[in-house]
């Protein structure tokens, strides 16, 4: 594999990560929201990845990358609270929030987040050897 491989590899990743954290970041800012005039909460979102072939399929040093190939949303019902007081309360007192768990969204953003440093730090490495061996080229 080349070496210039390595920085399309570690890029698609970047990129997927970046995604993922978004939409993570979008599940935690709608985790307490409640359900809207229409009677549906949000729900949570997850990030469905893919394989990505870099180069051709006939070509023997082709690499694997990563991409988002969809984002798919959660089906799983929201919660329901009994708060008769509450102004968004349907006609049984209860109130309907989102399905979004934050003890899994923290999980899935530090999953996300040492990815794309673990990424990020193989570009650095990439870019240090090849600075080496440029260097080394110099000096013969």
């Amino acid at each position: 594999m080349s070496m210039f491989k390595i920085f399309d590899v570690a890029g698609s990743a970047v990129s997927a990560q970046s995604q993922r954290l978004n939409v993570v970041a979008s599940n935690l800012a709608n985790a307490d929201t409640v359900a809207g005039p229409d009677g549906q909460a949000y729900k949570a979102r997850q990030v469905v990845f893919q394989t990505l072939l870099m180069g051709g399929r006939d070509q023997p040093e082709s690499a694997a990358g990563v991409r988002v190939s969809t984002v798919r949303e959660d089906q799983a019902p929201g919660r329901r609270l009994h708060d008769p007081k509450h102004p968004a309360a349907d006609a049984d007192g209860y109130v309907t929030y989102s399905n979004v768990n934050s003890v899994e969204e923290m999980v899935n953003m530090i999953s996300a987040s040492r990815s794309y440093q673990n990424s990020i730090e193989v570009m650095n490495t990439a870019r240090s050897l090849l600075q080496k061996t440029l260097q080394m080229g110099q000096q013969v």
